[in-house]
């Protein structure tokens, strides 16, 4: 079900809201492009700064726009555990597909906490989840050793990690203790590519907002182990996604996507601000460079 390029939708404003016209014509585009899944409110998709009617509202949005096309992921992770369950009923209705549970963040639980919020979450779901681990952002890290239990405690629902610590031991350990059936995806994109060696399967990406079709070609090659074209591609793509990341994500992510569509928007949500001159001078570069704009 999980494979290959899956963008983390970054979320069109316009003059403050959601702009739903500018995100349906960029799930069209990714899908377009070889996208090979889609993750609407992620983190790339200002999940922090949306309300909960907005957080529905994109879901359903992005669900009836892909309309089985491909996969859609719904972000529906929260720091508090009935809030969660509230975006897994909503994103339940709204027709996705699976959904993206990430660690609880600033309150800061420990392993049993964690266990217990997941398995709360997993008994009550009726769709598959994907669990995401980016200690970075949450602080908190979900450890291997809990990974696997909640595999085991709920092996047709907990079925798939997206992992964001930047540690590549992490995919042996799941890999061993999990099996190869349960879907581990890169939350990394510099990292996808040692990651399909390890046993990976895909990567949810910010890059691939702005370059789908490079990145569905990276990916369709290293999932058919073609690992030389996936090597030609992932250093072609690598300027890009040290770009993605010179200015506060997703704010460069939206600057690109402004530079190659005169209907999205590069509007962000405070606290984060717009590219800085000097970050729009880098994402320019690696958008010449690549042929984008």
């Amino acid at each position: 079900m999980f494979q290959g390029s899956i963008p983390a939708l970054a979320t069109p404003f316009r003059d403050g809201a959601f702009d739903e016209e500018a995100y349906r014509k960029f799930v069209d585009w990714q899908i377009e492009n070889g996208s090979h899944g889609l993750v609407p409110c992620g983190t790339t998709g200002e999940s922090a700064t949306i309300d909960n009617d907005e957080h529905h509202k994109i879901i359903a949005t992005c669900a009836e726009q892909a309309a089985g096309r491909v996969p859609v992921i719904a972000g529906a992770g929260s720091n508090d555990t009935q809030t969660a369950l509230w975006h897994i009923k909503e994103a339940t209705l709204a027709g996705a597909d699976a959904v993206l549970l990430v660690a609880p963040y600033y309150n800061r639980p420990g392993q049993a906490g964690l266990l217990a919020h997941f398995s709360y979450l997993a008994e009550r779901c009726e769709l598959p989840i994907m669990l995401y681990n980016v200690p970075g952002r949450t602080v908190t890290d979900i450890l291997p050793e809990t990974v696997i239990e909640l595999h085991r405690r709920f092996p047709d629902k907990i079925v798939s990690i997206k992992d964001a610590s930047g540690d590549l031991s992490r995919v042996v350990k799941h890999r061993m203790g999990a099996g190869p059936d349960f879907i581990q995806i890169s939350g990394d994109d510099p990292l996808a590519l040692a990651g399909y060696v390890l046993g990976q399967k895909g990567c949810i990406s910010v890059t691939a907002n702005v370059a789908p079709k490079l990145c569905a070609d990276f990916h369709n090659a290293a999932m058919a182990g073609d690992y030389d074209t996936a090597r030609q591609l992932n250093e072609k793509l690598y300027p890009l996604h040290e770009a993605m990341f010179c200015d506060a994500s997703p704010s460069p992510a939206k600057y690109a996507l402004s530079r190659i569509h005169d209907w999205f928007e590069p509007d962000v949500r405070l606290p984060l601000a717009g590219c800085s001159h000097a970050a729009k001078v880098i994402v320019d570069k690696a958008l010449e460079d690549l042929g984008l704009v």
